[in-house]
């Protein structure tokens, strides 16, 4: 069988790291004699080298390579490229994670689109990743139509050949930013790349330690001159314009920019700070023309040019300003409507803890050179970002806790000027409604609500949450989508998740009345607190006994709030004994209901079963009266023995 896919891991000292990696490629949906994986040890001092050993031994799909350490990561993965036999090469690092289906569904995709390069859909664990590439699926991107260079860590799919083809391998030796060089010819030179949205392929993980060696500390002098051969790479393949502005911008923005903001650059020691300052400095005048800065958001050029203006105080100055800003999202409403739940709220932005404010009206004007000082720095930020309130966007994102697999949900939103006060400033707040499909939560777990806002120069997320006790919403469970999904506000700080098919308690079935539970004949009728879509869904009622257990088809259908069970019981199997009765759910969990089925000649009863706290009245009452018995007894031996 050919191989369609050959992983290429460059290892050096992942301790017990690497056992994610090593786990989930071997979880691999893709048939084992489809894909090979390629782990280049690059001079590894711990005990790594002897555990990929046995695992070569014991993996026909499993290769091993030994090398002395070069230093980075740029020469084991080309020694991978050169050794790999698949139609594409995958690289993952040694303390990274695939999801189980990634390989087949990359190559599928790839295949399908006739990509040279797949980018698969990222999360990360503790760590950033890009968000705006991945809300769809683009099965033809380039440069110029998605964003792309959002993206330049090399854990992507490459057709094989075409690395040949363009002569395309990795810089090699102690440096930094070689993935830069390599992805950004690779996106250049490409007939196609294609890059899968709705399926998280590729898991950054930071580990405990921070040892990941993109969390390191570099070198200023060294890092931006490697920064600048990623820049060689862009004139290289385009013509001076917009596009090579806009491709420039994305280092701008990223490595200098960002580094230079709010608590980012407030946390580095001053001294670093000061020389990353002046790196950047010299590259912005050596290399960006002034089209470049112009495409930021206005927050950002304040900052690139104040950058250019050789002016690190003012820089400081607007960080510490800029590290009172956050977020803010109140939930106004939760609510299931016919399967999709329905969650309205508010965002804003604040400023030292309380709701920013903008003078309304004030024209637009670009940004001539830098600002004089901070305040008014200050003031062209707050008026730009006024003028452009019509281009802000609120997004709603569920993030599955354990993993961080995070998906965008439909939003619509509207864009509101509240008045504050009586000199014409103004809260800028969008008031929006999402709606979840509970169908695109994947995997059982608890998934956070978050709202993610763009507007003037900021980008920020935020949980949802809290609204205000008196005027908190109070979400009800659902069955819908396959899966049962209960809302709930976390405690303390009361914002939104979403259990999805976990809920055992907190669904509220112990509160079931037995006054509505009824059996007549063969028929039984459950009220459930569980919202249901319109045309009802199918269920399952597990009967447990000493005989054996049973399980009966059943429907549930829409009752007012809540959902109506509906079964035909099988009463002749059901004579004769104690039947307790649990609820089947689409995944493979059962939930108990508070009743027993006792089954008799005329029919069956319906018995509650005795609550938590009876069984532990119960257990304490006997426990007593055995401490009671057992002292007597030690009384009485004493007693006789003249002991006390």
């Amino acid at each position: 069988m050919p191989i369609k896919v050959s992983v290429v891991v460059p290892v050096y000292n992942p301790g017990v790291y690497v056992e994610d990696c090593i786990d989930s490629l071997l979880r691999q949906s893709l048939p084992p004699d489809e894909y090979e994986v390629i782990f280049v040890d690059d001079g590894s001092t711990d005990d790594t080298p002897a555990r990929l050993d046995a695992l070569a031994a014991a993996e026909p799909r499993v290769t091993v390579l030994h090398q002395e350490n070069s230093g980075w990561s740029g020469k084991p993965r080309n020694v991978g490229i050169d050794t790999a036999r698949g139609e594409y090469v995958m690289f993952v690092d040694n303390d990274d994670h695939l999801g189980d289906e990634a390989l087949e569904r990359m190559y599928d995709y790839g295949t399908a689109n006739g990509a040279d390069v797949v980018v698969g859909k990222m999360a990360g664990k503790g760590r950033g990743v890009p968000v705006e590439l991945f809300r769809r699926n683009h099965p033809r991107a380039t440069v110029e139509n998605a964003p792309l260079i959002d993206s330049l860590t090399p854990h992507k799919m490459f057709r094989r050949a075409f690395l040949d083809d363009i002569g395309l391998r990795f810089p090699e030796g102690p440096r930094r930013l070689e993935d830069h060089v390599f992805v950004t010819e690779a996106y250049l030179r490409a007939a196609n790349v294609s890059v899968l949205s709705d399926y998280v392929c590729y898991y950054h993980v930071r580990r405990d330690d921070a040892s990941n060696a993109g969390f390191q500390r570099f070198d200023p002098g060294g890092y931006f001159k490697n920064l600048r051969e990623a820049l060689d790479v862009v004139e290289q393949y385009t013509e001076p314009g917009p596009l090579r502005d806009r491709l420039f911008r994305r280092w701008l923005r990223v490595e200098m920019v960002e580094r230079m903001r709010a608590r980012r650059l407030l946390a580095l020691p001053a001294d670093y700070r000061r020389e990353l300052f002046e790196e950047m400095h010299q590259v912005v005048v050596e290399r960006f023309g002034p089209g470049v800065a112009a495409g930021l958001q206005p927050t950002q050029q304040v900052v690139a040019a104040l950058m250019t203006a050789d002016r690190y105080d003012d820089v400081e100055a607007f960080a510490e300003w800029e590290a009172g800003i956050a977020l803010t999202a109140v939930p106004e409403r939760v609510a299931w409507e016919d399967g999709m739940l329905r969650v309205g709220f508010s965002a804003e932005y604040t400023s030292a803890a309380e709701p920013m404010t903008f003078v309304a009206g004030a024209p637009r004007t670009p940004l001539d050179g830098a600002p004089e000082d901070l305040a008014a720095a200050i003031a062209w930020v707050s008026a730009d970002t006024a003028a452009r309130f019509g281009q802000a966007t609120a997004d709603l994102l569920v993030r599955e806790r354990a993993s961080a697999a995070q998906y965008f949900q439909p939003v619509e939103f509207t864009p509101q000027e509240v008045p504050a006060g009586d000199d014409g400033r103004v809260r800028l707040v969008l008031h929006a409604t999402a709606a979840v499909d509970p169908a695109a939560l994947t995997d059982a777990g608890v998934w956070d609500a978050l709202v993610r806002v763009r507007l003037g120069g900021w980008t920020k997320e935020c949980r949802l949450g809290p609204a205000p006790r008196g005027a908190r919403p109070t979400p009800s469970a659902a069955l819908a989508g396959g899966h049962v999904v209960l809302p709930y506000w976390t405690s303390p700080h009361a914002h939104l998740a979403l259990d999805v098919d976990r809920a055992t308690g907190r669904l509220g079935l112990g509160a079931i009345s037995l006054d509505e539970v009824t059996a007549s004949g063969d028929r039984l009728r459950i009220p459930l607190p569980l919202h249901v879509p319109g045309d009802g869904a199918e269920a399952t009622l597990r009967l447990t006994s000493s005989h054996g257990t049973l399980e009966v088809p059943a429907t549930l259908s829409p009752q007012m709030s809540g959902a109506l069970l509906e079964a035909v019981l099988p009463l002749g199997e059901l004579r004769g004994a104690a039947w307790r009765v649990a609820l089947g759910t689409p995944g493979p969990r059962f939930l108990a209901l508070p009743f027993v089925l006792r089954g008799g000649v005329g029919g069956v009863r319906v018995v509650r079963v005795p609550g938590p706290n009876a069984l532990r009245r119960l257990v304490r009452r006997v426990r007593r009266r055995l401490g009671t018995a057992m002292g007597r007894t030690a009384t009485r031996l004493r007693a006789r023995t003249g002991r006390r």
